[in-house]
C-alpha cells in the first residue's frame, strides 16, 4: 500500500516536473530572433538559435524573423518631373536586425508593413518627383532605386529593421492615358501611311509618265527609221523596175499584165465594166500586145 501511495507521488511529481519544464524550455529556430517577456515587460534579446531556459508561467518568448522579408505595397500613382502620371508597382525587402526596438516601436510584422508602405510612397513621390519620364526608363533607373533604397533604409532603422532593397517592377501610364497615346500613335502611323502613299504614287505617276514619254519617243523614232528604210525600200525596188524596165520593154509590160490579170480575175464572181477598145486584155486578143484595130466601117450608099 505504501508503495503505491509512493509511486502515485512520484508521479505526479514528475508530470509536475515536465509540464514546468515543458514551461521553461523552448527552442530558438536558426532563421528566428526570440524576445523573452515578463508580464509583457522585455527580460532579454535571443539572437542565438538553440535550446532555452525562461521562467515557467511567468515568462513568454515573442519569435520574430531572422530572414529576409518580402513586401509588395500597392501600386502608387506618381507624378514625374515632366508632368507626366504614372502608376508604379514597387517590392520591398528588409530584415529585422532590432527585434527589442522592433518590438517597442511596430510589435508586428503586419503593423511594419503599413509604416514601410508610408516610407516607399513618400521616397517614391520625392524621388520621381525630381526626374523625367525618359531617365525612369533609361540607365538611370538603377540609381533612382538605389536612392529610394537609401531613404527607406534610413527611416527604417528606427523601427529595428534594415531595408535590403528597393525595386520599381513597373512604372506604366496609367489606363486612360495609355488609351490616348495609343489613339495618338494609331493616328500618327495612319498619317505616316498616308503620306507615304501619297509619295509612291506620285513617284508612280511620274515613272509612268516618264515610260510612257520614252514610249512615244521610241515609237516615233521607230515610225521614222521605219519610213526612211520603206522609202529606201521603194526608191530600191522603182530603181530595179526601171532597171529592168529598160532592158526589155516588152517583157516587163507582158510581166505586169499577168501580175494585174492574176490581182483582177482572183474572185470567182468578178465582173468588170469595159469598153471594148480598152488596153486592159490586150494580151487576150495578141500575145505581143499590140491592140487590134478596129474594122472599117460599112460604106454607105449615095442618095438617090
Amino acid at each position: 500500500m505504501v508503495n503505491r501511495r509512493l509511486l502515485t507521488v512520484i508521479a505526479v511529481v514528475l508530470v509536475i516536473a515536465g509540464i514546468f519544464a515543458m514551461s521553461a524550455l523552448f527552442i530558438v529556430d536558426q532563421t528566428e530572433l526570440a524576445l523573452v517577456l515578463r508580464f509583457g515587460e522585455v527580460r532579454g534579446v535571443i539572437p542565438n538559435p538553440g535550446l532555452k531556459m525562461k521562467w515557467p508561467f511567468i515568462e513568454n518568448v515573442i519569435f520574430y524573423e531572422n530572414r529576409l522579408l518580402d513586401f509588395e505595397p500597392p501600386p502608387e500613382e506618381v507624378i514625374v518631373s515632366d508632368q507626366k502620371r504614372l502608376v508604379v508597382d514597387t517590392y520591398t525587402r528588409y530584415r529585422i536586425t532590432n527585434p527589442l526596438l522592433f518590438y517597442q516601436t511596430v510589435n508586428s510584422e503586419v503593423a511594419v508593413r503599413a509604416r514601410l508602405s508610408a516610407m516607399v510612397n513618400g521616397s517614391l513621390r520625392r524621388v520621381l518627383g525630381n526626374v523625367t519620364l525618359s531617365a525612369l526608363l533609361s540607365h538611370e533607373r538603377a540609381a533612382i532605386m538605389h536612392q529610394i533604397r537609401d531613404e527607406v533604409s534610413a527611416q527604417g532603422k528606427s523601427f529595428g529593421i534594415d531595408v535590403i532593397d528597393v525595386r520599381i517592377r513597373r512604372a506604366d501610364l496609367p489606363e486612360e492615358n495609355s488609351q490616348a497615346i495609343f489613339a495618338r500613335m494609331v493616328s500618327e502611323r495612319q498619317q505616316q501611311a498616308a503620306q507615304y502613299r501619297a509619295e509612291g504614287a506620285e513617284a508612280a505617276q511620274t515613272v509612268r509618265a516618264n515610260a510612257d514619254r520614252e514610249r512615244t519617243v521610241i515609237l516615233a523614232e521607230a515610225q521614222r527609221d521605219a519610213q526612211r528604210v520603206r522609202g529606201d525600200g521603194d526608191a530600191e525596188s522603182i530603181r530595179v523596175y526601171a532597171d529592168a524596165f529598160g532592158q526589155d520593154k516588152e517583157f516587163f509590160a507582158f510581166y505586169r499584165s499577168m501580175q494585174a490579170y492574176r490581182d483582177a480575175l482572183n474572185g470567182r464572181s468578178t465582173s468588170f465594166v469595159l469598153t471594148p477598145d480598152t488596153g486592159f486584155f490586150r494580151f487576150f486578143e495578141n500575145l505581143d500586145g499590140t491592140p487590134t484595130k478596129p474594122a472599117p466601117p460599112a460604106a454607105t450608099s449615095g442618095a438617090r
